[in-house]
């Protein structure tokens, strides 16, 4: 709620008025051209998607589960495979990857 108020406050704004006026590409531009980081080290510019690809080897890296990755990103384990795990394999722990986690058991107090 406080966020809300803060844009209310900063903007003082219509009844009719919209919260983000402009389109969420636009506005995420205008955050990465402030910041400086429009375009990486290479010269290649960033989008959501790469932003997206970041997330998805850096999650792999930790040793995440695959499947709960492919699900959140909406996408499949053979494209996370294929386009993403592809040039991480020599960094990937392959025992570390898909491995279940255990599900922590909650004792309830009437149980005890």
């Amino acid at each position: 709620m406080h966020p809300f108020r803060r844009l209310r406050k900063r903007n003082n704004p219509h009844p009719t008025d919209r919260l983000f006026p402009k389109p969420q590409r636009e506005l995420f531009n205008t955050i990465l051209q402030e910041e400086g980081l429009k375009v990486d080290r290479d010269g290649n510019q960033r989008t959501a998607y790469s932003l997206r690809h970041t997330y998805i080897c850096l999650r792999l890296m930790e040793g995440a589960d695959i499947y709960q990755l492919a699900k959140n990103c909406r996408t499949s384990v053979e494209m996370i495979e294929k386009y993403y795990a592809s040039h991480l394999k020599n960094t990937l722990d392959a025992a570390a990857i898909n491995v279940r986690k255990s599900k922590v058991k909650f004792i309830r107090r009437d149980e005890e």
